[in-house]
This record gives C-alpha cells, structure tokens and sequence, in this order.
C-alpha cells in the first residue's frame, strides 16, 4: 500500500539508481562531482537514496542535466 502522498519523493537505492539509468557506481559518483548527476540524501549514518523525480529529471536529458550549485 502506498501511503506516499508526492511518489517523486519516493528514495531509490544505489542498486535501483543504476540499473534505471544504465552507470555504474563509479560513474555515478564521478557526475554527482562534476554537478552532472543528482547527489544523493543520506537516510542513515552510511546509507543514502535518491529522489525518485530527480532521477526522473536526470533520465529526461541526461546529457544536459545539471545542478543549481555547479
């Protein structure tokens, strides 16, 4: 039952994140760097997930994806 009222809030796992979007870990973590991918939110003390609309936003155009503070 999904109890979520804004389902783009919804977190991703690194494992889920990867295959949506096809990179690897380490290319993922390279563009989080360079501002071309969306970073992370830290869920625990060494766990962290992904909004899903960002992910969404990165898939919509993923070559000229960039973040606000790069």
């Amino acid at each position: 039952m999904n109890r979520l009222k804004d389902p783009g809030l919804a977190l991703l796992r690194r494992p889920e994140v990867e295959e949506l979007t096809g990179l690897s870990r380490s290319t993922i973590y390279a563009r989080i760097s360079k501002g071309t991918f969306p970073a992370p939110i830290a869920i625990g003390p060494r766990s962290v997930g992904w909004r899903i609309a960002d992910i969404e936003a990165f898939l919509a155009s993923p070559a000229e994806y960039g973040t606000a503070d790069h």
